[in-house]
């Protein structure tokens, strides 16, 4: 028998506030994190940056040497997602708690530095902290060792939707019985290297202006750096513990387009199998749907996965209310899809959902709900997905939990 799974806390570090009611909050008075890059000299990329990030506020006086900036985005992140959760260094050293991260990247500044520093003055000359961080899964191991870990610990890798795909994983080791307490959710910051390589991919925005989810014409998306954690527990173990439950997971699904995003329809049909597959799993209809949380950026993929999701939601799709946190936020990859949640939770608390920003409302427009203005919800039943240039699509139903506000 599978195990009911619950979110006890959230750990939020993004450029639009450090817990998910601030998080919430930002975004529902419009707030846009996204300002000029000086990364890329010369250009007119915008970028959703964390400004003055220190993680000596969070963590206290500490050695940060073995830590880079994305092991010190997911380190804090978790400490704020424990401490929300009620489990402080005692309570995480008697269980086995466990961690599923996902990134896109991993630290691609670290990686750039490392190989750039032994090509131009030689290998002698290299960090030796560089190389440790220079694996897709040091992020992970850091807040791991850092924060005493010893439940199982993954890095989930799948572009913009790895984030939605460790949830989903993390789910699967609770209701399985393969662990009680699992933090999960994903990690990315900005470097030169990430904004060039999809600059010269002809995927971001350069015009100076915020990008709009669901726009009539694509023109790009903005990158954006952040972490999001949340502390996932079989629901009897939050009881016995008497942690209050702010929201359940109550399915998820994910689904492989082939086309890899060349051919739309393909792309469209994965999210609708996505979306499918999740709802089946909660057995719940799809008019049980309160809002959506989409993966829509401003970029070229955005109309496929609105018709994805208005196929998967049938004749409700004209009325669901649907949010893009993305257009404020910016396209934080690995760290999108958690980032996503935990504004949710915020959602959920507060019983309003964040609008699409600049969203002009069309006739021929798959998800009649979405407009650019915010609305009260009785968000009962969330669905959020997380869409990927690489063809992963992934989808997951929250339903607002015992401990939060109705």
């Amino acid at each position: 028998m599978r195990r009911r799974v619950v979110v006890t806390g959230a750990g939020v570090v993004s450029p639009l506030g450090d817990s998910a009611a601030a998080l919430h909050a930002a975004l529902m008075v419009g707030r846009c994190a996204l300002a000029p890059s000086d990364l890329v000299a010369g250009s007119a990329l915008h970028a959703g940056a964390i400004a003055a990030f220190d993680p000596q506020r969070y963590l206290g006086d500490a050695n940060f040497r073995p830590l880079d900036r994305t092991g010190q985005l997911a380190t804090v992140a978790a400490r704020l997602a424990l401490d929300d959760a009620g489990l402080d260094a005692a309570a995480v050293g008697a269980r086995e708690v466990g961690l599923v991260l996902g990134t896109t990247y991993g630290s691609v500044r670290t990686i750039a530095e490392f190989d750039r520093r032994g090509i131009e003055v030689g290998p002698l000359y290299v960090k030796p902290f560089d190389f440790a961080n220079s694996v897709i899964n040091a992020a992970a191991g850091q807040t791991a060792i850092w924060h005493q870990l010893r439940g199982p610990s993954s890095t989930v890798a799948c572009g913009a939707a790895s984030g939605v795909a460790a949830l989903a994983l993390a789910a699967d080791m609770i209701a399985s019985g393969r662990a009680d307490v699992v933090l999960a959710g994903g990690v990315e910051e900005l470097s030169f290297e990430s904004l060039v390589s999809f600059a010269r991919m002809g995927l971001l925005r350069g015009d100076g202006r915020a990008p709009e989810p669901f726009g009539r014409e694509p023109a790009g998306f903005a990158l954006a750096e952040g972490a999001a954690l949340l502390v996932l527990e079989s629901a009897d173990h939050a009881a016995a513990r008497r942690a209050r439950a702010l929201a359940e997971v109550v399915g998820h699904g994910s689904a492989f387009d082939p086309t890899q995003a060349a051919d739309t329809t393909s792309l469209a049909q994965a999210v609708t199998d996505a979306v499918q597959l999740a709802l089946g799993a909660a057995g719940r209809t799809p008019d049980e749907v309160r809002a959506i949380s989409a993966a829509a950026n401003g970029g070229r993929i955005d109309d496929a996965e609105a018709r994805g999701l208005a196929a998967a939601l049938g004749a409700h799709a004209v009325a669901v209310p649907v949010t893009a946190p993305k257009g404020m936020l910016g396209e934080a990859l690995g760290a999108a899809g958690a980032l996503q949640a935990a504004a949710l939770l915020g959602a959920m608390a507060a019983g309003e959902l964040p609008g699409v920003p600049a969203f002009a409302a069309r006739a021929d427009f798959a998800l009649g709900g979405a407009r650019a203005g915010s609305a009260r919800v009785d968000l009962r039943l969330a669905l959020l997905d997380g869409v990927a240039l690489e063809g992963t699509c992934c989808a997951l139903l929250l339903a607002r939990g015992e401990g939060a506000p109705s």
